[in-house]
């Protein structure tokens, strides 16, 4: 689950109260330059920083690459009582939420799942009830709560007809997919550009497509470009290490089976060049990873296994 903590204060009147508006969750990279250049493999090196004398590099412009980061957030707002904590989704699909304060009349807690594009209480709390300043922290999970995986079909290999790449991390196998949001995910091992295609048919929900740094420090874990597609059963896919500014894909637009929607990357929490795949559920406030089978020869399913090459059928 996503979560952050916040405070807000109480007003000394109830007039006065003026709403804090809390950062974002999903945040943005503001516009600016970063180098490219080939290294001794002849892979593309991105940077932010300008490559070694006479090193020949490109200047790579920055684009919005996708349109602006979705607002999934909680804020406090003046209420005829005091104050409310108001769950705001911007997605085009549920959302579910839950916050927690901490008043003088003890931990107050509330959660609720929030319909696609738009606002709902979920903590109303008296002025009495409070003290000078209101500390908070709330969560959300992408999905309605219960959503049971059934595709109609054998997920699509999400590259290109006919092509064949090894899979370098699959379940039972768990080298750095421990967690349960994990733990079913499939990495595939291809050559930065790669194009990728949707292995199912759905609406893009979220995006990110400016990143461009890797590595294995804790601070690329956030650092990766991504597609998420959410199916009609209510899972949701996520196509994550893609190329910077090549998402082909915009928030709200539905795809369909095989569409070519980014290039792969290795942006991110990366050890090489690779497209991390996974479907995801929500099973009430966590998400977790479901197990998925590729279209083989004749439509017929084929479960990936680490170390095995994955064609495109």
């Amino acid at each position: 689950m996503n979560s952050t903590r916040r405070s807000a204060s109480l007003p000394r009147t109830l007039r006065s109260l003026a709403a804090l508006v809390c950062s974002l969750l999903v945040c943005g990279v503001a516009a600016g330059a970063a180098y490219r250049y080939k290294d001794s493999s002849g892979q593309w090196v991105y940077t932010d920083r300008p490559p070694p004398p006479g090193q020949a590099s490109q200047s790579v412009a920055l684009g919005r690459g996708g349109g602006p980061a979705l607002k999934m957030t909680v804020e406090p707002r003046s209420t005829e009582s005091g104050v409310a904590l108001v769950a705001i989704n911007q997605c085009q699909c549920v959302v579910e939420f839950a916050a927690k304060a901490r008043t003088l009349g003890g931990e107050k807690l509330g959660r609720g799942t929030v319909s696609p594009q738009s606002e709902k209480i979920l903590l109303d709390i008296a002025a009495a009830d409070g003290p000078a300043e209101i500390r908070y922290e709330y969560g959300y999970v992408v999905g309605e709560p219960g959503a049971q995986h059934r595709p109609s079909q054998p997920y699509r290999a999400p590259f290109a007809l006919a092509q064949r790449f090894e899979v370098t991390q699959a379940p039972p196998d768990a080298v750095t997919h421990v967690g349960p949001a994990s733990r079913s995910a499939v990495d595939i091992a291809m050559p930065v550009g790669t194009a990728i295609h949707a292995a199912r048919e759905g609406v893009v929900i979220n995006v990110a497509a400016r990143h461009f740094k890797t590595g294995l420090s804790l601070q690329n874990m956030d650092e990766a470009n991504f597609v998420q597609i959410l199916h009609e059963d209510g899972t949701h896919a996520i196509y994550a290490h893609l190329q910077l500014d090549t998402v082909r894909v915009k928030i709200g637009q539905r795809v369909a089976r095989g569409e070519y929607i980014a290039n792969s990357g290795n942006t991110g929490f990366s050890t090489g060049p690779h497209l991390h795949f996974v479907v995801l559920r929500n099973i009430g406030l966590r998400s977790e990873s479901v197990p998925v089978t590729f279209a083989g020869p004749g439509g017929a399913g084929s479960t990936p296994r680490s170390g095995q090459a994955l064609t495109a059928y």
